[in-house]
């Protein structure tokens, strides 16, 4: 009977939650003195015959952020461009510092890296809204032990220039090892500092019928340095829980970069998704946090979305926001897991054990050189290599020690893994070539 009790508080517990983050009409707005009008979007008010504006999404945020005390909003970034990158922090009350939302459970959702990839920013937009005014208990009980972290436009550059890219033509998700943009050391900085437990990823895909064409699709870590835990409670928030919701949503969902054969589902062949550490699904693995990447179908397929836009990307932001629901379920039905796994993992690389890969996928062994069997127990930087790669190092949140005129890089540290695939010349996207140690001084603390 106990067992029955538990599990029926805990299915109103995720109905309360996750209802108002997929209702058409917003909710509305925190108790307390005047109601002026809940805010909405330029995709809303259009119907979805059009995206929200930079200026729209300015003023959005501006007026949720006055409205609730569960809402702050942050210049993480500034773009080449000038554009701000923005941080919206969400809890019962808003997190005020990094180690407010390091107390407990996180969620980050990253919307927007690729700017001509639009609705997943509108998915993120109108759940910072829905979030914030919610009146469900459920809700505020949620945000009193989950932090939620919004890049609401992870690339604002190209968001208004409607661009895969930068303003430098930069693909900001291939740039998560080396760091070479503002966008892509901004989201650094955020994974350093808020250390997420959970990461989404929002994106959108085009379609090739008969064999790839699903309304969404999802992947998780493929990178063979994700510790098995972490693996573990990202295949299922895909499997488990965001298929699933999507599926309740009247959406068709499958597995990112994977071809299947339309008449019996098996895949045909594998055409994206690999494990490459320098994509943020990936290096979220590495350092720790479960990640999931979704991707959205942008081509009307069907005769009513090819004669109505608007009726079109209504499906794409939809099927975003039941992804979402998904993983908000995840979060609260997985939250000891979730804590547990990312916990694991990021004090595994303290015990200095076990091998580093630099290739491979969990569904793709590595090629010869693709393991570091015996990984060195250090890298040397000297003087001049350490000048070249220090900020990035710091952004990543690698630690070293000053040892005569460099530095020595231990491998016995929380990020052990990532620490090879930046400094090992051996690996596919090393950022300097440093000399690895197999005989090392005892490294206390870091970075000084």
């Amino acid at each position: 009977m106990r067992s029955r009790i538990c599990r029926l508080a805990l299915g109103t517990l995720v109905i309360g939650l996750t209802a108002p983050l997929l209702g058409a009409t917003p909710p509305a707005p925190p108790a307390g003195g005047a109601t002026p009008p809940t805010p909405r979007t330029g995709f809303e008010t259009s119907h979805g015959a059009r995206w929200t504006s930079e200026a729209e999404e300015q003023t959005f945020l501006t007026t949720v952020d006055r409205a609730s005390a569960r809402v702050r909003i942050d210049r993480i970034g500034t773009t080449r461009q000038g554009r701000p990158i923005r941080l919206v922090r969400i809890g019962a009350p808003a997190p005020e510092r990094p180690a407010d939302v390091r107390r407990g459970n996180s969620v980050l959702l990253v919307c927007s890296q690729h700017g001509d990839e639009p609705a997943g920013r509108e998915a993120c937009l109108t759940t910072v809204r829905n979030l914030a005014y919610s009146r469900a208990p459920a809700v505020r009980r949620l945000l009193e032990r989950t932090s939620v972290l919004v890049l609401t436009t992870a690339n604002p550059d190209g968001r208004a220039a409607d661009t895969r890219g930068n303003s430098d033509g930069v693909d900001i998700n291939r740039d998560h090892l080396a760091l070479h943009t503002a966008e892509s050391r901004a989201m650094s900085a955020v994974l350093r500092d808020y250390r997420p437990d959970t990461l989404l990823d929002l994106h959108e895909y085009g379609p090739t019928a008969p064999y790839y064409q699903k309304d969404l699709l999802s992947l998780w870590p493929r990178n063979l340095n994700t510790a098995d835990g972490v693996h573990h409670e990202a295949t299922a928030l895909s499997r488990d829980f965001v298929e699933p919701a999507v599926r309740r949503a009247g959406f068709a969902t499958g597995v990112y970069g994977i071809w299947t054969d339309p008449e019996t589902g098996d895949p045909v062949k594998q055409v994206a998704g690999d494990g490459q550490e320098r994509i943020l699904r990936n290096i979220t693995g590495v350092k720790g946090s479960v990640g999931l990447l979704v991707e959205t179908r942008v081509d009307a397929l069907t005769a009513a979305e090819k004669a109505d836009p608007a009726l079109n990307n209504r499906r794409r932001v939809d099927s975003q926001l039941a992804a979402l629901k998904g993983a908000f379920t995840f979060t609260v039905r997985h939250r000891p897991r979730i804590e547990a796994a990312t916990t694991a993992a990021r004090l595994a690389g303290y015990a200095d054990r076990g091998p580093v890969y630099l290739g491979g996928a969990d569904n793709e062994p590595p090629g010869a050189g693709g393991i570091l069997a015996a990984p060195p127990c250090a890298y040397r930087l000297d003087a001049e290599r350490f000048a070249q790669v220090k900020d990035e190092l710091a952004l990543h949140g690698v630690l070293w020690k000053r040892a005569g005129d460099g530095v020595v890089v231990p491998l016995r540290q929380s990020l052990r893994a990532l620490v090879p695939l930046l400094l090992d010349q051996r690996a596919g996207y090393h950022l300097t070539v440093a000399k690895p140690m197999n005989v090392c001084p005892r490294v206390v603390g870091g970075n000084g």
